[in-house]
């Protein structure tokens, strides 16, 4: 490698050294009390912060103590340099004209968010309000440089958003490119009161179905696949999400139904016939050829094109096939739950998740709303509120859960820096994804249904089917049906009040005797 300043023989004697702290041999990046450091050991370690345990004070800890060493300040490592920022004073990384990280993100998002006069357009304050606060500045920095020569990138986006180009509504945002840093600044704005809040699986549907549209060929399969997602899709969507929610399964079924309608009108091309001559033979030989996922993705659209007369009312749709998994026995249950409480490998929120599951048979649509306020601890005992009454958690547990809580994941952006969720997401304001979440637990071998099963089945075979159901938030034809499954009747449970049993057991769930 030619270089116009330094032969390389001249570069490795003056640019490279072995570092003091990794002893590999990198370029230099100072000269420190204990020698060389390499650049990544000098912002590691200028960002350790902590109490000094040779002056006491909190502050950043870069420095080696030469007896043992410990971190300790830059004043008791002798260093002749300082790491103080030029502007706020803050110790830690410096970058460019010796200015701290959150100092350089609120300069750069000053000059981004310029509306044109020399100020943060008005509008887009709590946005700057919200990016500058962010737990790890430097973060946000690396957000703002990421794809910097691709167009779209979230420098670009935001610099547009200042100047108007962008319209600040959420219909803007759909058409923009690539959607996935669309859909996050989309949902910052929403965090931080610039746009109102709506669901995000909406906002994710109604944009990808333009681009669905787009790749759809023939002008009247255009017109009834529109019709279909516009006026039964789209507004079940919104019904779901004003009664409870919308998960990532609801969502993407959502579009798997318009999927597969589409692909069942092309196939009806196929065999020159139309929606509207579509035959009983039609509807046989397509369920006769495709899975029964395929089926159960075009069953609304076959109703809706019956009710709507857009085919023959008289088709006859094939009843659809329960199917469900078997559960884990008992064993491997309880196999499963001391290596979960053992194993510090496995990451401990992935830990906390599982427990929730193999304990208290929670889906994980329901665990990722759970919130730190769901947890109750009064400094003795610990419990879960799933339902009424809450669900007292044992100490191994509770020890986990507390932990986990004191250092949960994805807490030092502007996406969740004050979240309450138990499980935050990477995207603002949101929980973490129960499908992201399924698949992370059965890579350290958790298979949620079938321990959800045992967890159910045995906390049934163990308290009366009504507690269980009111404890858990379980519907109770849904515990009324797994007893029944079990070999139990809800006629084994008396009603009145039984917190005085002979046994001394209490049904209330507190697990006193």
């Amino acid at each position: 490698m030619s270089r116009p300043y330094a032969t390389d023989e001249q570069y490795e004697r003056w640019f490279m050294a072995e570092c003091c702290r990794c002893g590999w041999r990198r370029h230099k990046s100072g000269t420190w009390p204990d020698g060389y450091v390499c650049r990544t050991c000098s912002d590691r370690a200028v960002r350790t912060r902590g109490t000094c345990p040779g002056c006491g004070q909190d502050r950043a800890l870069p420095g080696r103590h030469p007896v043992d060493g410990s971190a300790i300040c830059t004043t008791c490592a002798g260093f002749s340099q300082t790491f103080d920022c030029s502007r706020c004073g803050f110790e830690g990384k410096l970058l460019g004209s010796r200015l701290c990280e959150r100092c350089t993100l609120t300069d750069r998002l000053t000059d981004i968010l310029d509306d044109g006069t020399g100020r943060v357009r008005p509008a887009l304050t709590p946005l700057f309000n919200l990016l500058v606060a962010m737990g790890e500045p430097r973060s946000g920095l690396a957000w703002l440089a990421m794809r910097r020569n691709h167009p779209g990138n979230a420098s670009q986006m935001l610099r547009r958003l200042a100047r108007g180009h962008i319209p600040l509504i959420h219909d803007a945002f759909h058409e923009l490119q690539p959607w996935r840093a669309a859909a996050h600044l989309e949902e910052l704005l929403m965090t931080s009161g610039v746009l109102p809040a709506v669901n995000k699986y909406i906002c994710s549907y109604q944009r990808w179905l333009p681009g669905h549209l787009a790749g759809i060929a023939d002008p009247e399969h255009v017109k009834t696949i529109k019709l279909f997602a516009t006026w039964h899709v789209l507004p079940r969507l919104r019904e779901r999400a004003n009664r409870s929610r919308i998960t990532p399964s609801v969502r993407r079924f959502a579009a798997e139904q318009i999927k597969h309608a589409t692909a069942f009108l092309q196939w009806l091309s196929t065999r020159n016939s139309t929606l509207a001559s579509c035959g009983q033979l039609d509807i046989d030989a397509w369920f006769a050829e495709n899975t029964e996922h395929r089926r159960t993705c075009l069953r609304p659209f076959l109703n809706w094109a019956m009710q709507s007369r857009r085919c023959p009312r008289a088709l006859s749709i094939p009843a659809q096939r329960a199917s469900r998994r078997p559960a884990l026995s008992e064993d491997e249950r309880l196999d499963a739950l001391g290596r979960l409480l053992t194993d510090p490998d496995p990451p401990m929120r992935l830990r906390v998740a599982a427990v929730i599951v193999l304990l208290y048979a929670q889906p994980l649509t329901r665990i990722v709303q759970l919130t730190v306020d769901d947890v109750l601890h009064d400094g003795e005992s610990t419990l879960l509120r799933l339902g009424e009454p809450a669900s007292p958690v044992p100490a191994p547990v509770a020890a986990l859960l507390l932990a986990y809580i004191a250092d949960r994941d994805n807490m030092n952006t502007a996406t969740n820096q004050a979240s309450r969720w138990l499980f935050p997401g990477r995207r603002a304001g949101q929980p973490a994804r129960p499908d992201h979440l399924s698949a992370l637990l059965r890579e350290i071998g958790i298979p949620v249904a079938a321990a959800r099963g045992a967890a159910i089945r045995q906390q049934l075979l163990e308290l009366p089917a009504p507690v269980v159901a009111d404890a858990l938030g379980y519907h109770d034809k849904t515990t009324s049906r797994l007893l029944r499954e079990t070999g139990g009747t809800w006629s084994r449970y008396a009603a009145g009040d039984h917190t005085r049993s002979p046994a001394g057991w209490s049904p209330r769930g507190t697990g006193e005797r």
